[in-house]
């Protein structure tokens, strides 16, 4: 391969990362990288009232945990 060649192979790879990126910008970001198997976004998830209320007492009694903790070292 000649001089010619190689700067002629580099050109056509640059076009062709150039109409890669216009296409990648031009399209919104999030969907493409949060689609689901069938090319859709992904479909936001809802938890229940009762696993709030779980969450939040769990995380309750880590801040009391944390809390005794730091009482005790003083």
């Amino acid at each position: 391969m000649n001089r010619e060649q190689m700067i002629a192979a580099i050109d056509e790879e640059i076009t062709r990362l150039e109409q890669v990126r216009k296409l990648l910008h031009n399209a919104t970001g999030h969907r493409l990288l949060r689609t689901g198997a069938a090319g859709r976004p992904a479909k936001k998830r809802v938890l229940s009232a009762e696993a709030r209320q779980r969450i939040a007492a769990a995380q309750k009694r880590r801040w009391a945990a944390q809390k005794k903790e730091a009482a005790a070292k003083k």
